[in-house]
């Protein structure tokens, strides 16, 4: 089947599959966070959110397989194309489970589907073991910075395996002042789209942010967008950074976190 990949999710669960030489299409941020797509040369178009009918077609895809967020504009241009259109849109870590699946079977590797999604349920589980009797810890962990936008429900759910408290109401927006008063232990930032480049000390001078217990222990922390922001499998790499910033004592330091006072990586120096 000609796959046409309309956000990173997509194209991950596909890579975790096996089954990337079935895109003949992906998006920019795709290429970006998996570059060994490169070597099938699909055709480079534009996301979900901003997607063009004459680009989809010229790539001539049997299945567009796009995923939340959308616009109405774009999703009148997926429709447009005329082709068959699979539109995700998880919520929870179930939902995600459920797309792991359904797109195993349009690729027909349904085995390799449910080893991927037994992969994650039992890393969740041996978490929720080992952290059983830590000491509990309030985190909070934000999608937006302008407005702040909490993380999505799966990040919630993630933050609560580990043992943590979740601050704030999942994908939705706070104030500042908001999170300070919840004094967190714990910051977990991940900004759409941007990757390592969230100024960390920027955050930590929003008002009363200063006194959060997590600034003055320095306990903020950028996580790489895939992490967090990608319902796809790539959420163990997540879980592993959620429970690390909790108790670094106790696990080690995974790849893809970046701890306030740390330099942002001269490649991806923010503006």
């Amino acid at each position: 089947m000609r796959i046409a990949s309309l956000q990173p999710s997509v194209t991950a669960t596909l890579k975790g599959l096996g089954a990337l030489s079935s895109l003949v299409a992906c998006t920019g941020h795709c290429r970006d966070l998996y570059p060994e797509v490169m070597q099938y040369s699909p055709a480079i178009i534009e996301d979900a959110w901003s997607a063009k009918a004459a680009e989809i077609l010229a790539a001539k895809p049997e299945l567009v397989i796009a995923a939340s967020p959308y616009r109405a504009e774009s999703l009148a241009e997926i429709l447009k194309s005329g082709v068959r259109v699979l539109a995700l849109a998880p919520h929870s870590l179930n939902d995600i489970y459920t797309d792991i699946r359904t797109l195993a079977a349009l690729v027909d590797r349904t085995s390799a589907g449910e080893h991927i999604v037994h992969g994650i349920m039992e890393e969740i589980s041996q978490t929720q073991e080992q952290t059983r009797n830590f000491i509990a810890q309030r985190v909070y962990c934000e999608e937006w910075g302008k407005p702040l936008i909490a993380s999505q429900l799966w990040v919630a759910e993630l933050v609560r395996a580990a043992g943590g408290v979740v601050i704030g109401e999942p994908g939705m927006q706070m104030t500042a002042e908001a999170v300070a008063d919840a004094d967190p232990e714990v910051v977990l930032v991940a900004w759409c789209g941007a990757g390592d480049r969230v100024p960390l000390d920027k955050l930590a001078e929003r008002p009363g942010w200063s006194k959060m217990r997590a600034v003055r222990d320095g306990r903020i922390y950028c996580v790489s967008d895939q992490f967090f922001n990608t319902p796809a499998h790539t959420l163990s790499g997540g879980l592993r950074i959620i429970r690390w910033a909790m108790y670094p004592d106790r696990y080690w330091r995974p790849e893809g976190v970046r701890a306030l006072g740390e330099p942002i990586p001269a490649e991806v120096v923010f503006g």
